[in-house]
């Protein structure tokens, strides 16, 4: 279809992208290509400590690169279905509709995909979100370069979320068929695969493991969970033994500070724990965890008292 399209034409095309807000189309192509040629010096790098110890790379783009990757995003990349199976970064979607698939099952298997985000590569992407039948090779190649680090996938980026779907589209498909035809629950989200019903975990493990080598993706094997219904069945870090509901531990310490607060006052409790000061950010930081609970178990009538009690004491804060 580009065979024979100029390089007029191909700025054109380029042009009718609206990547930037810039009407002069020398400065438009320019800072285009100036960006995708230094693409490594548009990012903040920040590393953030995970709950095991190890550490997370986040790259944050610049203000540029970031208005750039949401027009990818919202004007190419949202246009392109991804898998049923895919749970993550989908708007109508949380972490709660992909446990509900797995509630009340005889046994879970949990996988994990080794390095996620930095073993997609450029190639990965290029052929998946920007291939030749839809784009002239020189802009598919542009447009790769803007949504890639170091010739991967930035963790942190606008787009890395949608494209990471994109690229394990084909992959869900055949994975999530081939499960449909055991009776096999399957869900992705992100990098956790996970299965339930009844089954052999070898084989599965076995699959999984030939399908993420043929594109270029490891299993961790260090990360492999199966788990009878005879213990905490969880997913995404929800309990589904029974039904979806939240660890119990994590209600339990909302419980304990709110009996606090009942118990001494607000200020007396954060006059204890040494937050005097943050009255505001610790009022905000318990309703989001007890909205969080809430999302999960909208009918837990303890955790609507706590949200009300709540909303009182932000309100007597706010007439100080």
């Amino acid at each position: 279809m580009w065979k024979y399209i100029d390089k007029n034409q191909c700025n054109e095309f380029l042009l009718s992208l609206s990547l930037i807000d810039e009407k002069d189309k020398n400065k438009y192509l320019n800072k285009l290509y100036a960006i995708s040629n230094n693409i490594e010096n548009n990012y903040k790098i920040h590393k953030v400590k995970k709950r095991n110890g190890k550490i997370r790379t986040i790259y944050e783009p610049n203000a540029t690169l970031k208005h750039i990757q949401r027009q990818i995003l919202e004007n190419i990349l949202n246009n392109k279905e991804i898998s049923n199976y895919a749970t993550a970064y989908k708007s109508n979607l949380s972490i709660k509709d992909n446990a509900k698939k797995h509630q009340h099952q005889k046994q879970i298997l949990k996988l994990d995909i080794k390095d996620f985000f930095q073993n997609i590569t450029f190639l990965n992407i290029y052929n998946t979100c920007f291939p030749i039948y839809y784009f002239p090779k020189s802009i598919g190649y542009l447009l790769t370069y803007l949504t890639t680090y170091n010739n991967y996938l930035p963790q942190g980026s606008i787009t890395a979320p949608y494209i990471s779907n994109l690229v394990m589209k084909d992959f869900d498909i055949e994975l999530g068929t081939f499960c449909d035809s055991k009776k096999i629950n399957y869900t992705r989200y992100s990098d956790d695969m996970t299965f339930s019903g009844d089954f052999n975990p070898s084989e599965i493990i076995n699959k999984v493991s030939k399908m993420l080598k043929s594109l270029g993706l490891e299993l961790n094997y260090k990360k492999i969970h199966f788990i009878k219904n005879n213990k905490r069945q969880e997913v995404t870090g929800l309990v589904v033994n029974e039904k979806v509901r939240v660890k119990r531990e994590y209600k339990k310490e909302i419980r304990k500070e709110m009996y606090y607060i009942k118990k001494y006052g607000l200020l007396n409790h954060l006059k204890k724990i040494g937050k005097s000061k943050d009255e505001k950010e610790y009022l905000n930081n318990l309703e989001g965890r007890i909205l969080f609970v809430l999302n999960i178990e909208e009918n837990n009538k303890e955790f609507l008292n706590y949200k009300n009690t709540i909303k009182k004491l932000k309100y007597n804060n706010n007439q100080k």
